[in-house]
């Protein structure tokens, strides 16, 4: 009885998915939201999980999964029950923004994504001539996907700038679907 009890008062958080290349960003934002730190990063060798409680009624268990190549092939792995989705780019890093995209679709193209929010956090907004988020946007072919709520928000995991706000919507997303 006791642990049925338990069962019922524990209170279970979202899952989110946080992606995107190496290097994008992923582990600094979550850091920097979690603990309003800056903290030294290395590429993620598979995870990192932590429990954002944004206010005093909302709280997301994301899981930063790393993006480097060799990673990416274990991506659906940490698909399933998943709530939401946060793909992050670099937006500084124009070069690679195609690779960005093709990751993108290949990961929203899995069966446990389907309808999934999809939040896009274009990173590093405090490094000069980055990309705008209409240009991220567009680069991501974000507009071709009408299977899903998605929104697009410019971020800087390294000063904080709008990464509370990106988290919040995410939240109203999953509440929506």
């Amino acid at each position: 009885m006791g642990l049925l009890l338990s069962k019922m008062y524990i209170k279970r958080t979202p899952t989110v998915i946080l992606m995107g290349l190496g290097s994008s960003g992923k582990s600094t934002l979550l850091f920097r939201l979690k603990t309003g730190l800056v903290m030294d990063t290395s590429p993620t060798v598979g995870f990192n999980v932590a429990t954002l409680d944004l206010n005093k009624k909302t709280a997301l268990t994301v899981w930063d999964v790393g993006g480097q190549g060799e990673m990416r092939a274990n991506w659906r792995y940490y698909l399933e029950g998943c709530k939401a989705m946060v793909f992050v780019v670099d937006s500084s890093d124009r070069a690679s923004i195609g690779d960005a995209q093709k990751a993108l679709k290949n990961v929203l193209s899995d069966d446990n994504m389907k309808g999934i929010p999809l939040m896009v956090l274009a990173n590093k907004k405090d490094l000069p001539n980055t990309m705008n988020i209409r240009e991220v946007s567009n680069q991501l072919e974000l507009p071709s996907y009408k299977d899903r709520a998605w929104q697009i928000q410019a971020c800087s995991g390294l000063k904080g700038m709008g990464l509370q706000q990106a988290f919040l919507s995410v939240a109203k997303l999953i509440k929506k679907s």
